[in-house]
């Protein structure tokens, strides 16, 4: 082992690289678990009792001389001149632009914050879904317009995926699976078969709410929702109820806020009315809960939904919803305050 250890030791004080490439090569040659020193050492057990003084000895000093060796060369390597002298360090920083989050991200957290400070958590649910979450469980008629394909999206057909056209899915989804009370909110992405304008896109955000107990009443409902209104617009915004009709409460409603704009007076904003209608809102009817499994004769709740783009263009008065989607840096660069 004596004669192997000298050659070894010859070999080291001799090494010499070109490149990190062949020095990696010969750390692993020498140094790493399955290289020549550690085989050596690996063998030390054989050693005979009389040697293994002056063997290990002789062994240290070749792992010792192999490790200096190889870290000499890799020093030099760090400190060889990469054209750094060609960089001018008095010269101004590159710019480098930092982005923000988007208007409808910048909403949406407002908006998933005032729920959930009054207690409503967050679910979520697939944004391709089958017809029976989407329309069946929340008493859609069979020959109801949303099922036409003018209306929605259809991906397959007998059964029917679709993508869905309301965030109602998922509250369905959270019946299935769940039993009161349930208070949740679900925001997300939903599609829907329209002309894209200024006015309407094929597909937009909403932020549906679900909260379901005994004794829940319209009363609860319509305190919730001045609650919001006041949060998102202001300690001064109003709100009024307007009798309406959705497959999935009874009784419905629309909601309005006073106009942030002219303050209920009446401007080209709120076209002379004083209102704004920001969503819609409702009983969830007996049929919904008896559909998903809830008693509907122990319990009640209410449900609302609200369309994310909606509220942003009330908040910052975005002209064209179109906007949203082009990613126009322009534009979001418009929103850097808000962040």
């Amino acid at each position: 082992m004596l004669a192997k250890i000298e050659q070894l030791l010859q070999e080291v004080k001799g090494l010499t690289a070109q490149n990190p490439e062949e020095l990696e090569a010969l750390r692993i040659k020498y140094l790493s678990k399955k290289g020549a020193i550690n085989a050596l050492m690996a063998d030390f057990r054989n050693v005979p009792a009389e040697q293994k003084k002056e063997v290990g000895m002789k062994l240290n000093e070749l792992k010792n001389l192999a490790q200096e060796r190889i870290a000499t060369l890799k020093e030099a390597f760090d400190n060889q001149d990469n054209g750094a002298a060609e960089l001018d360090l008095t010269r101004t920083a590159y710019p480098v632009n930092l982005g923000t989050r988007h208007p409808l991200t910048i909403v949406r957290n407002e908006i998933i914050d005032i729920f959930s400070r009054m207690g409503f958590t967050i679910a979520d649910g697939p944004e391709v879904e089958d017809d029976w979450h989407v329309f069946s469980s929340m008493n859609f008629a069979e020959d109801h317009p949303a099922r036409d394909m003018q209306d929605t999206f259809f991906i397959e057909s007998h059964p029917d995926i679709i993508l869905r056209t309301h965030t109602s899915s998922v509250q369905s989804r959270v019946m299935e699976v769940s039993q009161p009370p349930i208070r949740v909110i679900c925001p997300g992405r939903v599609y829907r078969n329209e002309a894209i304008s200024y006015r309407a896109h094929c597909f937009f955000h909403q932020v549906e709410g679900l909260y379901i107990d005994k004794n829940v009443s319209f009363t609860d409902l319509k305190q919730v929702l001045l609650q919001f209104a006041q949060e998102m617009f202001g300690l001064e915004t109003k709100i009024r109820l307007r009798p309406s009709y959705f497959p999935f409460t009874e009784p419905s409603a629309e909601m309005d806020i006073s106009c942030d704009i002219c303050g209920g007076e009446g401007c080209p904003f709120c076209k002379y009315t004083g209102w704004v209608e920001i969503l819609g809102c409702g009983m969830v009817d007996p049929a919904v809960l008896e559909a998903n499994g809830i008693d509907s004769k122990v319990y009640t709740g209410y449900a609302f939904g609200m369309g994310v783009e909606r509220i942003t263009n009330l908040k910052y008065k975005v002209k064209d919803l179109r906007m949203f989607s082009e990613n126009d840096t322009r534009f979001l660069e418009e929103f850097e305050s808000a962040n």
